[in-house]
């Protein structure tokens, strides 16, 4: 079997010692306030260990050396320690180590939304497959991309740091249904409002054109 990771060193990294999932788990506990919400990995800058053999698929799913993990709170445990640095990676960080995972997609899936107001007070209320709750407004925005070889659409909201959640595709249908006409730098758009901003799907010439 491959390693589950490369080090620079033979002792360096108490992750190289976590032989598994439940060891990996007891070790980002004393250093994530497991429980507590994400912890402030932004604040941290530890060195850099090598790379683990942690995947998330995109549909959400967490493999550990190439098993899935099947505990809800172990998965959220780490998903509270993630954080993607400007190389566009994304790693599992604690104050003294950090160490590379693979993300097929985005490290969450966005599996629930519920809308309250209406018009320019509405808000967008994101539930994550982790935990997390998220408002879109200025802070958390949505964007959407075009999904390559279908065209259709992926769309995504900023949930901490530069990790984003994927949103499911049947919160995407009603993230369309809550859509609108909107006037954006001179040019007819369709999107979503939440927290005072707001989001563009695409032109409006365009989502006639898929109506006809």
């Amino acid at each position: 079997m491959a390693p589950a990771h490369r080090h620079t060193s033979a002792d360096e990294g108490t992750f190289a010692k976590a032989a598994d999932a439940g060891a990996l788990s007891a070790l980002i506990a004393r250093a994530a306030r497991a429980g507590k919400g994400a912890a402030p990995v932004e604040r941290w800058n530890p060195a850099f260990c090598g790379d683990l053999d942690m995947e998330i698929k995109a549909d959400g799913t967490w493999f550990y050396l190439g098993t899935p993990i099947g505990r809800m709170p172990l998965v959220q445990l780490f998903s509270s320690v993630l954080r993607k640095d400007e190389d566009g990676r994304t790693y599992l960080v604690t104050p003294v180590e950090k160490v590379g995972i693979r993300v097929e997609d985005a490290p969450f899936l966005a599996v629930e939304v519920v809308a309250t107001g209406k018009g320019e007070n509405q808000i967008l209320t994101f539930r994550t497959n982790v935990g997390d709750v998220v408002e879109a407004g200025p802070d958390h925005p949505i964007r959407f991309v075009d999904e390559e070889g279908t065209g259709g659409m992926k769309p995504y909201i900023l949930v901490r740091g530069r990790l984003e959640a994927l949103v499911a595709r049947p919160v995407m249908y009603e993230l369309v249904e809550l859509g609108e006409e909107v006037e954006i730098d001179g040019r007819a758009m369709f999107a979503v409002r939440s927290g005072g901003a707001v989001f563009p799907i695409m032109p409006a010439e365009k989502l006639k054109a898929l109506s006809e």
